[in-house]
């Protein structure tokens, strides 16, 4: 058999149906290899980048792998990105790389390059993978294979890379005589290292529970990563309590559960950042506390309530956040237990805790009617959208203010999916990643939510969306510049705008749009929204909306630096914010 047969091979009986790549001589014999497979397609895109967003919007979708593929030297480099996306947001992907053949490869010898293109990625991708293995032996691809592929999936989810060198490729091999990872001693030692099954702090947890007065649990990217959001949602049904979610736990419960108390953090729902404040026990599920979410004074999040943070990576545990219990184990296995042993909560459990996040909730909603006629709020217009949207769509958000919109005013239905990218944040990530979601689970309407900057990252991947013929609906929140970055100059570079206004330019996207064959229309004002919104997600095939914005929205409310997670800008009147806090104010605060 030929070894890029069985490479192809082991991919579809992994249950992956969709290879994402852009080819290169380097990988000629995997793509051949794809045309008589059965149960698997390529899916040509225009960049590697994107090909490595598809890939993780797949992953992230069936949660359990995406693949894409490139040739050597800069297709292999412009992978990054994307491969550094799965890492910091623990998506499992599969990249494989082509490479000249082993005996065109310089090894150690101390020149810059012996074959054309010849790149050594695997040392450039170490740092941002957890698995990274140049192939050399034909012999070793069955080992290599589920090696990578279970160390994707175990533990911590993220991205492995095989480098595969064009004769190696090309190998004939007897797949019958080849070795298997399984059973071998490296993979009795990531057994092993599983940890023991019974958590011990649980009786902990209860007790801290039964004490608390104002309990809230923050879902992290954890949960959806470790495939528990079942789980949370049978935890949050019994214990009764509230949930606020960092940026990557967002779509783990449904904003229309009465439940769900929305996004905190530094561009949070300020109500969120309120509740935290005030908390007496806060329960972190899988989230690493990062400053997006703590402010830039971490020792004064949550600092009047008892922290538990339960993680399974232990070198996420007490490293930003000092916190009272550090659980080192699996989300979905700590739910499972404690679900076991949790009693069920009277309905009016925590009655007078909810009533005080309700009025936060109704006194500080996002987004505000505008002054004048016509003029477009980003929030309102994102509250529309998510109105117009239907149970089981999948959102993809691209990188910006846009991104900060819809993580605060999205309202999520039950089976709706919402993509965000995290700790990468790349501009460019949501129209490649939403073809991902599309190939995953081609049932399901799929809407880009992106900004004019973002959008034009991977504007070519439209020609993928055409040649796919994909449902995909994108939504561009148009106000004509880097508006995340203008923000940030106008708070702290007195307004100097370079490269952001000065400097920067977008086309006309109506027509680009319909010169991709992709039907476009413009929303200048907010009394047109409705209609076009509304026919652009009932009109069959892919379809984009320009919702033109004024120059100078801003993202409201935003933690200023040095401020606690509770005192956002626009700043509240000291007495206002004294009034809703459940502890004492810091002395400090401005």
């Amino acid at each position: 058999m030929k070894l890029s047969d069985y490479v192809i091979d082991f991919i579809s009986r992994h249950g992956v149906r969709h290879i994402f790549e852009m080819t290169g001589g380097a990988i000629v014999h995997l793509i051949d290899s794809t045309i008589d497979a059965k149960g698997i397609t390529t899916v040509s895109m225009h960049h590697e980048q994107a090909a490595a967003f598809a890939a993780e919007g797949y992953g992230r979708i069936n949660g359990k792998l995406g693949v894409a593929m490139a040739t050597s030297g800069p297709g292999a480099l412009n992978l990054l990105t994307g491969i550094g996306s799965c890492y910091f947001d623990s998506v499992p992907c599969l990249f494989i790389t082509g490479q000249v053949n082993t005996y065109e490869y310089k090894f150690d010898r101390p020149v810059r390059q012996i074959g054309f293109q010849e790149t050594d990625i695997v040392s450039i991708v170490q740092p941002i993978t957890k698995f990274a293995k140049l192939v050399t032996d034909d012999k070793n691809i069955r080992y290599e294979l589920e090696k990578a592929v279970y160390i994707a999936q175990h533990g911590r989810p993220g991205p492995v890379l095989l480098d595969l060198p064009m004769n190696v490729q090309r190998a004939e091999i007897e797949p019958d005589e080849l070795e298997s990872f399984f059973g071998s001693e490296e993979h009795r030692q990531y057994e092993g290292d599983a940890g023991p099954d019974e958590i011990p702090e649980i009786e902990e947890v209860l007790d801290l529970l039964a004490e608390a007065k104002r309990p809230l649990i923050l879902a992290g990217g954890g949960v959806r990563a470790g495939n528990a959001a079942a789980e949370l949602q049978e935890f949050a049904d019994k214990s009764s309590i509230p949930i606020v979610s960092s940026l990557l736990g967002l779509d783990v419960l449904p904003t229309t559960n009465p439940l769900s108390v929305g996004l905190i953090g530094s561009y949070g729902n300020r109500y969120s950042n309120l509740a935290v404040a005030n908390c007496d026990l806060l329960l972190v599920l899988g989230s690493r506390l990062d400053t997006r979410q703590t402010g830039t004074r971490p020792d004064t999040f949550a600092r009047e309530a008892k922290k538990i943070h339960v993680d399974i990576d232990a070198d996420e545990l007490n490293a930003k956040v000092s916190v009272d219990v550090a659980i080192h184990a699996d989300v979905k296995r700590f739910l499972q237990q404690i679900n076991e042993r949790v009693p069920q909560a009277p309905k009016r459990k925590y009655a007078a805790w909810k009533r005080t996040l309700e009025d936060y909730m109704l006194r500080y909603p996002s987004g505000v009617k505008p002054t004048k006629p016509g003029v477009i709020d980003p929030n309102l217009y994102i509250q529309l959208l998510s109105a117009c949207c239907e149970e089981n769509d999948l959102i993809v958000l691209d990188v910006g203010q846009h991104q900060m919109w819809a993580s605060q005013s999205f309202q999520l239905k039950p089976g709706q999916r919402l993509l965000n990218a995290g700790g990468m944040g790349a501009m460019g990530f949501a129209v490649p990643a939403a073809i991902g979601a599309a190939m995953c689970q081609p049932d399901s309407r799929v809407v880009v939510i992106a900004g004019d900057g973002g959008f034009q990252v991977n504007i070519q991947e439209l020609q993928t969306i055409v040649q796919n013929r994909l449902p995909i609906k994108i939504f561009i929140m148009n106000n004509h510049h880097l508006g995340m970055v203008r923000q940030f100059q106008d708070m702290y570079m007195d307004g100097r705008r370079q490269s952001t206004v000065e400097g920067y330019g977008c086309p006309d996207l109506v027509e680009v749009s319909e010169a991709y064959g992709i039907p476009a229309q413009r929303i200048s004002k907010f009394e047109e929204a409705q209609h076009i919104t509304s026919e652009a997600l009932k009109t069959q095939g892919a379809y984009l909306v320009e919702v033109n914005l004024e120059t100078d929205t801003e993202v409201h409310p935003k933690l200023a630096v040095n401020h606690p997670i509770e005192d956002m800008y626009p700043f509240l009147e000291r007495n206002e914010l004294a009034g809703l806090m459940k502890i004492k104010p810091l002395p400090d605060s401005p």
